[in-house]
């Protein structure tokens, strides 16, 4: 059964009274466990199609479906509790918190599923020791290389053990030998932990961790295959 999967979705945007489309007939199953980039050029669709597996926006027409739910049917309470169970998501911006300390912001998914105190520590210990991070624990965001807060984003974003983990552009911000090394990382997290892992990039030198490549060009899926 895949993981993902999409059919006949359209996603419009209203800009001056117009519908400029984003996304044009896009249909695609993702299985669990694959390793796949989104690519193209800025404005081919690609942040607009991880949002909506991402659910955090809906299409305008067609079906989502993401570990068995369809998505547009959840209301916002199940859909925000759905997201935090099952997805996992690293961002360009990194996105940390920047009043809470390197632990604090990977513990965070966990206090909001309810794990008790002592799985917590375990779990968020152990990622931060995967990452190379067990030393800044206590250390604010703000402190941080890029790189290394890209760890904790990593960290954070599998920490609930998540079925799905998206990444939207995750080196943009990083310079090119702290990129691969990120890359890398969520390489071996994909392997070992097996959660699914979509990530989209402009970057060939990126796009060879995929196993899988699907390019986009003007919110069309031009090319879907696995990765040379």
């Amino acid at each position: 059964m895949s993981l993902i999967s999409i059919r006949n979705v359209q996603k419009s945007y209203r800009l001056d009274k117009t519908d400029t489309p984003a996304l044009i007939d896009i249909n695609i199953d993702i299985q669990p466990g694959e390793r796949v980039c989104l690519m193209g050029p800025s404005g081919s669709g690609k942040s607009t199609l991880l949002n909506l597996i991402g659910c955090i926006d809906s299409p305008s027409y067609g079906s989502v479906v993401v570990n068995g739910s369809d998505t547009h049917t959840l209301g916002d309470a199940r859909l925000s509790e759905f997201r935090n169970r099952t997805m996992g998501f690293i961002f360009q911006s990194f996105n940390l918190i920047p009043v809470l300390s390197v632990y604090e912001n990977v513990e965070y998914p966990l206090l909001l599923q309810k794990v008790p105190a002592r799985e917590r520590k375990a779990r968020v210990r152990a990622l931060l020791e995967r990452v190379g991070l067990a030393e800044y624990l206590g250390r604010s965001p703000e402190n941080l290389s890029g790189g290394q807060r890209q760890r904790v984003s990593i960290a954070r974003a599998l920490v609930g053990r998540p079925r799905l983990v998206i990444a939207d552009e995750p080196t943009a911000s990083l310079d090119h030998v702290t990129g691969s090394s990120i890359m890398q990382l969520m390489v071996e997290m994909n392997e070992t932990e097996g959660a699914t892992l979509i990530f989209s990039t402009h970057d060939p030198a990126v796009s060879r961790f995929a196993k899988r490549i699907v390019r986009m060009t003007d919110g069309r899926i031009a090319e879907d295959g696995s990765a040379a």
